[in-house]
C-alpha cells in the first residue's frame, strides 16, 4: 500500500529528482526554447513519479496549486531569469504572502547537437514556506514604518506609493491589521500585473540562511 504524500516525502523526492534529471538526456526538449514547455515537461514528470509512489492529490495551474492537500505550488524556472507567474487573488498577497508555499526548481538547459538531446541541469531546488512568500521591499517598508511608530495613515500612504492594487477602504482595513500584527519579511519580488510576477533571485540567495526558506538541492 502506497504511503500518503507529506512535506517530508515531497522534499526528499524533489532532491532525488533533481539529481536524476540533471544527468538525463531528453530528446523531446532538443531545440526547445519555450520556458513554459520546459516547465510543463518537468512538472508532469515529477508529478508522475509522485503518483507512482504515493497517495496524493495533484492539482494544476489551471485549477489552482499543484499539491492542494499540502498547500504547495511547484514552480519551474530558468536560471537566466528566475521568475514565474502566479494567479492574482488580492493585494494582501504582496503584503501577507501568497497563501501557500512554493517548491521552486531552477534549471540551466543545454542542447547536445551530436545526440540531438537536451539536458536540464537542476541548479537549485528551494522550498519557500507560506509565511515567506510576500514581497521583500513591501514587507521591509511596512515593518520600518511600524518600528518608527507609524500609524494607519502612514501605512496607507506607503501602500499607495507602491501602487498596491487596493482601494481606500481595503487599504485602511489592511493597515489596521498590520499595526496589530506586523508582517514577516517576505523573500520574493512580486510585480503588479493581471497575474502576479514572482521573481526568485533573493529567495535563491537567502535559502538556508533565513528561517522559512530551505535549500533542498
Amino acid at each position: 500500500m502506497k504511503p500518503r504524500l507529506n512535506i517530508t516525502f515531497l522534499l526528499s523526492e524533489a532532491t532525488k529528482f533533481s539529481t536524476s534529471e540533471s544527468v538525463h538526456d531528453e530528446p523531446n526538449l532538443y531545440g526547445v526554447t519555450d520556458g513554459k514547455a520546459v516547465g510543463t515537461y518537468l512538472e508532469h514528470k515529477f508529478k508522475r513519479l509522485l503518483n507512482e509512489k504515493y497517495v496524493c492529490e495533484i492539482g494544476s495551474s489551471a485549477k489552482g496549486i499543484d499539491f492542494p492537500d499540502l498547500n504547495v505550488d511547484m514552480k519551474v524556472t530558468s536560471i537566466k531569469q528566475p521568475q514565474s507567474s502566479s494567479p492574482f487573488r488580492s493585494a494582501r498577497q504582496k503584503v501577507c504572502g501568497l497563501g501557500y508555499s512554493l517548491l521552486v526548481f531552477v534549471y540551466s538547459k543545454s542542447d547536445n547537437k551530436e545526440l540531438q538531446t537536451a539536458r536540464l541541469d537542476i541548479l537549485h531546488v528551494i522550498y519557500v514556506e507560506e509565511a515567506r512568500t510576500a514581497d521583500y521591499q513591501t514587507t521591509q517598508g511596512i515593518r520600518e514604518i511600524i518600528s518608527r511608530d507609524g500609524n494607519a495613515e502612514d501605512l496607507m500612504a506607503f501602500m499607495n506609493d507602491r501602487n498596491l492594487p487596493i482601494d481606500e477602504t481595503e487599504a485602511l482595513e489592511l493597515a489596521e491589521e498590520l499595526l496589530r500584527n506586523p508582517p514577516q519579511i517576505g523573500y520574493l519580488t512580486i510585480s503588479n500585473a493581471l497575474q502576479w510576477r514572482l521573481q526568485y533571485k533573493r529567495a535563491i540567495e537567502e535559502a538556508g540562511k533565513v528561517g522559512g526558506i530551505q535549500r533542498i538541492a
